[in-house]
C-alpha cells in the first residue's frame, strides 16, 4: 500500500485508495485499515481539508522518519548504557563489604540458624493455634470427660473419713473417743 504513494508522489483520497489497493493486492474492505495503519505509524500523512480527508507520502519523508527513529534509538542505546555503567558501579560498591571471611561466614551461619529457630517458632504457634480452645468449648469438653467418669457438681458421693492429726495430740483425741 505504502509502494501507492512512493511511486506517484501524489495525494488521494480513501476513494481513489480503496479503488488502487486491489492492483498492490490490498483488499478492497481492508483498505481503509491498512491507511490507518499506516497514518498511526507516520509513513502516511493525512489531512482534512473542508469535507476531504487526503493522505499521502513521500519517499524523502520515509527517510527523514527513519532517521529520526534511527537517532531516538542511539539515544536510548547511550541511556542504556551508562544506566548499565551505574548499576555496574552500584552492585561493586555493594560487594565490598561482604567480602568472604571466617567473621561473615560465622554471621551468616548464625544468621541461618536464628532463621530456622523463627520458623520452627512460627510452625509450633501455627500448631497451638489450631489446637486452641474456647472458653466455651474448653469448659464443654471438661463437662464431658466429668459425666463420663461419674463426677457431678455436688460433691455428695465422696465420703472423707475425719481428719486426724498424727502425734501426741491426735493420739490423745482417739483414746477420748470411743
Amino acid at each position: 500500500m505504502l509502494q501507492i504513494f512512493y511511486d506517484s508522489q501524489d495525494f488521494y483520497l480513501l476513494k481513489e485508495l480503496e479503488k488502487l489497493g486491489p492492483k498492490k493486492g490490498v483488499i478492497s474492505q481492508s483498505v481503509k485499515d491498512v491507511v490507518q495503519s499506516l497514518v498511526d505509524d507516520d509513513l502516511v500523512l493525512k489531512d482534512k481539508i473542508g469535507t476531504s480527508v487526503y493522505f499521502w507520502s513521500l519517499p524523502s519523508c520515509a527517510g527523514n522518519q527513519l532517521r529520526n527513529v534511527r537517532r531516538k534509538l542511539e539515544a536510548d542505546l547511550q541511556s542504556s548504557k551508562k544506566r548499565l555503567a551505574e548499576l555496574v558501579e552500584q552492585r561493586e560498591a555493594l560487594k565490598r563489604g561482604r567480602e568472604e571471611s571466617d567473621e561473615r561466614e560465622e554471621a551468616l551461619g548464625e544468621l541461618k540458624s536464628i532463621e530456622k529457630k523463627y520458623n520452627e517458632l512460627k510452625r509450633n504457634l501455627l500448631k497451638l493455634r489450631t489446637l486452641q480452645l474456647t472458653d466455651g468449648q474448653a469448659k464443654e469438653e471438661l463437662d464431658h470427660m466429668y459425666n463420663e467418669a461419674g463426677i457431678t457438681d455436688d460433691f455428695d458421693y465422696l465420703e472423707l473419713p475425719p481428719i486426724v492429726p498424727q502425734g501426741p495430740v491426735g493420739d490423745k483425741m482417739l483414746e477420748d473417743n470411743p
